[in-house]
C-alpha cells in the first residue's frame, strides 16, 4: 500500500472529524454524543429492528445496547419485542424522540450550510461532487464477499431479484423452470461455493461458481443490485471467483450471457474472457465466454 496514499487518508479524516464536529461529546450542540444522534437518524420515523441498526451502522451489539439505553433513559425512544417476531427487539421514537429528530436535522442543515458558505459558487460545486465521489468510494470499500449457503434467505432474496430483472430485460422474459438452473448442491464446497455482497448489512449482489470434477470451473448467476452499480462489486465478484476457482487447482473459467446484458458482455470482455462456441445448452445465452487462469492450489 502507498504509503503517500495512507497520509492523504488520516489527513482527510482528520480535516472531516474537526470539521464536522464530531470530537466533542455534544454532538451539534446537544446534549449528546454523535453516536446516540446517528442512533436517532438510523432509527427514524418509522423506527428500526436492533439487529439492522448493529448491520447499518457496523456496530457490535454491546455498544448498540448501551447507546440505546441512553437514549430510552432520556425518554427518546422504547424498545419493545417486534410485532411480527418477537424474538427481534425494534426501536421506535418517542415524541420527544421525533422533537429531538427535528432539531438534529435543522442544526445539521446548519452545520453543512457553513461549510459552504464561505466558498463561491464554482468552489460548492466541486466540494458537494467530490463529497458525492468520496460516498461512493466509501461505500465500495465497506462492501463484504461473504460465502454463504445457495439456499440462505440472502441468496433467495438476490437470486430472486435477479430473476426478476431477466424476466423485465429479456426480449423473450425469463422462466427459471426453463434455465440450467445449478442444483443448490453444486454451489456447495466442494462442488462450487456462494458468495453474496453485503453493504452495511445488507445483501447488493451474488455470484455461484461451480466446480465440477469432469468439466472447467464455471461462473452462476452474477447479479448486482441497481442501486450498488458503478461500485466495481461485478469486477470484484468475477476477480474473487477467478481467484477461488484457480486455488482450487483450476486452469479454465467459463461463463454465459444473453447480448441484451451488455454493460456484463462489456465487463467479461475487459477482464480477460473470450467469447467462445456454446459449451451448454442454456436457452437463455447468445454468448459464451471463457478465460485461461494460472492454478493456484
Amino acid at each position: 500500500m502507498d504509503s503517500a496514499q495512507i497520509d492523504g487518508v488520516r489527513r482527510f479524516n482528520r480535516t472531516v472529524t474537526e470539521r464536522v464536529g464530531v470530537l466533542h461529546d455534544r454532538y451539534l450542540g446537544r446534549d449528546r454524543p454523535i453516536g446516540q444522534a446517528r442512533l436517532l437518524w438510523e432509527i427514524g420515523d418509522s423506527g428500526q429492528d436492533v439487529r439492522r441498526l448493529r448491520e447499518r451502522l457496523g456496530l457490535d451489539s454491546g455498544y448498540v445496547s448501551r447507546l440505546l439505553r441512553s437514549l430510552e433513559s432520556d425518554g427518546l425512544v422504547t424498545v419493545e419485542p417486534g410485532r411480527r417476531d418477537r424474538r427481534i427487539r425494534a426501536v421506535t421514537l418517542t415524541e420527544a424522540g421525533r422533537t429531538e429528530l427535528a432539531t438534529l436535522d435543522r442544526r445539521s442543515d446548519e452545520l453543512a450550510g457553513s461549510l459552504l458558505v464561505p466558498l463561491n459558487d464554482g468552489q460548492r460545486a466541486r466540494l458537494v461532487s467530490a463529497m458525492a465521489e468520496v460516498d461512493r468510494l466509501l461505500t465500495a470499500a465497506t462492501v463484504t464477499l461473504d460465502d454463504i449457503d445457495p439456499e440462505s434467505t440472502d441468496a433467495r432474496d438476490c437470486l430472486r431479484s435477479y430473476f426478476t430483472e431477466m424476466e423485465a430485460v429479456l426480449p423473450t422474459g425469463f422462466d427459471p423452470e426453463r434455465s440450467l438452473l445449478p442444483d443448490a448442491g453444486e454451489l456447495r464446497p466442494p462442488r462450487g461455493l456462494f458468495l453474496v455482497a453485503r453493504s452495511h448489512g445488507e445483501a447488493v449482489g451474488c455470484a455461484g461458481l461451480k466446480l465440477p470434477r469432469d468439466a472447467p470451473a464455471e461462473i452462476k448467476r452474477m447479479w448486482v443490485s441497481p442501486q450498488a452499480r458503478g461500485l466495481g462489486l461485478g469486477r470484484r465478484l468475477l476477480t474473487e471467483l477467478e481467484l477461488r476457482a484457480a486455488g482450487q487447482g483450476r486452469t479454465l473459467l467459463r461463463l454465459d450471457t444473453h447480448h441484451t446484458l451488455e454493460a456484463a458482455v462489456s465487463l467479461y470482455r475487459a477482464c480477460g474472457f473470450r467469447e467462445v462456441p456454446a459449451f451448454n445448452d442454456e436457452g437463455y445465452a447468445d454468448h459464451w465466454f471463457e478465460k485461461r487462469i494460472t492454478a493456484t492450489g
